[in-house]
């Protein structure tokens, strides 16, 4: 996938139509400096985009493979334009996620905003929640996000409890209870 040709062509399609966006998944975590294998790209935007960046998708075509309220899939026909995943957000939620988006670079000289580490270890403590076969790779990503310099470790024990995984945040830090 030509990752760089994506991500520039959609940052400029949000950048024109207005539309906040956060990048999460793989690239936020390679933008905190760890690199992990990934096959798409993953962006967090308001709700209220959703169909205007479905249509935009289809119109470039990119096929739709799963949408529900709070997520898409799509990928396209050609290779190298690849896959792309979207997670929706809408309120307080929202408010928060995009007041705390960090510019930073991830290609080269591309510059785009990044879900704060701190929002990305809680999309991953919803990822395990809804899927314990992820547990693994998410518990190794979070564990290098909790290695990341100011990480406010009372907001991720509240985002472990409030998803229900409080015993893996105490794994993670090596305390009880």
């Amino acid at each position: 996938m030509k990752f760089k040709n994506v991500l520039q062509l959609l940052a400029n399609h949000f950048k024109q139509e207005k539309i906040d966006y956060a990048l999460i998944g793989a690239f936020a975590l390679k933008a905190y400096g760890y690199v992990r294998a990934t096959q798409d790209v993953d962006f967090l935007v308001r709700n209220k985009h959703q169909d205007k960046i479905i249509a935009y998708l289809e119109s470039l075509g990119y096929k739709t493979i799963y949408r529900s309220v709070g997520y898409s899939n799509h990928v396209h026909p050609v290779s190298k334009l690849g896959r792309i995943d979207f997670v929706y957000v809408k309120g307080q939620t929202a408010k928060n996620i995009f007041r705390e988006t960090r510019w930073l670079f991830i290609l080269g000289d591309l510059s785009l905003p990044i879900i704060s580490p701190e929002h990305l270890i809680a999309l991953k403590i919803f990822a395990m929640k809804n899927d314990p076969d992820r547990v693994f790779r998410e518990m190794a990503d979070i564990k290098y996000i909790l290695s990341l310099p100011g990480i406010d470790m009372e907001v991720i024990k509240k985002y472990f409890k409030k998803y229900g995984q409080l015993e893996r945040y105490y794994e993670l830090i090596g305390e009880k209870e």
